[in-house]
């Protein structure tokens, strides 16, 4: 089985998040990056993309040249990843996606409902496949928690809880490429750790509850003056069926690192999975005594053991839970150019509705914010 072309739209030189959506395609064996225009700058996107080994035909100066000519190939890209500023993120799908090539992006998916509702709309009229890497539902634990909540273990859901608390922008980093743009509202949208780490929370939260928050209260701060977008939020959410939540994201949270940490209260238990420790889920039976439970131990759901590569003991975490992404998207993407079904733990992989679904949680966070905290739909 041969495996799938990939081509890439930012992720060039000192980009973090480039390399790691290179690394997680290439873990699982699934992907080779055969194309790509890099940085805005084309003479640069070119010499980038030819220090990565890639043909000097398939090293583009421009998206729209990049798609125009993918389309045309006989071994044209099976898909696109998308590692761009989020303000980019909705013409680049959409010169794709209208190339007829399936489209993996960086989440938020726009910076506009109009725009998210617009790709949404493609990709229903296209049948392409579009796969939003919020990568921590890739990690096997979550998917245990999601598993162990389908089956009841937890009774009714009453309370969730979510936080991702971090601190690298705690000060001002002048001349730091990733904080400039991702405090720029023009390149990173309304939202700031709203968009960049909150969506991450959130998403995970309905991810593994499988509830849906109808409405949401949110007091979104600046702490660090003259940022223009917020570097701390906090949220109380409602969800169908009853149940409550609370979701703090912060990137002044001094002496946190990468604490995206989610606990759900049931009728009949607990669970708490934490990303820093991500090999362990804690669950607690009304009643009963606390049980530890391991990545690839016994009795595992089989989404969970899908979602593991290598036995227990030997810790699976960040680019794992990214690659599994990665794998998921090639299973959809390999489906639809087959057209069969896919594996049904691929159909985990976040897509264009989860993608909506942050755009418009970005949307009534800034607007509840504006209204002192006021109650705002979904």
């Amino acid at each position: 089985m041969r495996r799938l072309r990939l081509g890439m739209v930012g992720g060039g030189e000192g980009a973090f998040i480039g390399g790691v959506h290179r690394m997680a395609a290439r873990l699982d064996g699934r992907w080779d990056l055969v194309a790509g225009n890099f940085q805005s700058d084309p003479e640069r996107s070119i010499a980038f993309g030819k220090s990565l080994g890639l043909a000097p035909d398939r090293a583009y100066a421009d998206f729209r040249t990049m798609a125009a000519s993918e389309a045309k190939r006989a071994d044209r890209i099976d898909a696109v990843a998308i590692v761009t500023p989020n303000s980019t993120h909705h013409a680049i799908a959409r010169e794709f996606l209208t190339a007829g090539i399936p489209v993996i992006c960086d989440k938020p998916m726009t910076i506009t409902r109009k725009h998210a509702d617009d790709l949404a709309s493609l990709v229903a009229s296209t049948g392409l496949p579009f796969i939003l890497t919020h990568n921590y539902s890739g990690y096997a634990m979550p998917r245990q928690a999601r598993a162990m909540i389908e089956a009841g273990e937890l009774g009714n859901i009453r309370i969730v809880q979510a936080e991702y608390a971090q601190d690298w922008l705690a000060t001002e980093l002048p001349g730091n490429k990733q904080a400039d743009w991702r405090g720029d509202p023009s390149r990173a949208g309304p939202g700031g750790a709203l968009g960049d780490i909150a969506t991450h929370t959130f998403q995970l939260a309905e991810f593994v509850t499988g509830l849906q928050a109808e409405s949401i209260a949110a007091d979104l701060e600046v702490f660090v003056p003259g940022r223009k977008i917020d570097d701390n939020v906090n949220i109380m959410l409602r969800f169908n069926g009853g149940a409550k939540g609370m979701l703090w994201a912060s990137q002044v949270a001094t002496g946190s690192v990468n604490g995206l940490r989610l606990r759900v209260f049931g009728d009949k238990g607990g669970i708490e999975w934490a990303q820093e420790t991500p090999e362990t889920l804690l669950f607690t039976p009304l009643g009963g005594q606390q049980r530890i439970i391991r990545r690839g131990g016994a009795g595992l759901s089989a989404s969970a053991t899908h979602a593991t590569r290598i036995p227990g003991g030997h810790p699976e975490g960040y680019l794992e839970g990214f690659a599994q992404i990665y794998s998921d998207a090639a299973e959809l993407i390999r489906a639809h150019s087959e057209r069969r079904h896919p594996n049904p733990f691929a159909k985990l992989a976040p897509g264009v509705a989860d993608g909506v679904r942050g755009v418009a949680f970005i949307e009534a966070a800034v607007a509840s914010s504006a209204a002192n905290g006021a109650w705002m739909s979904l």
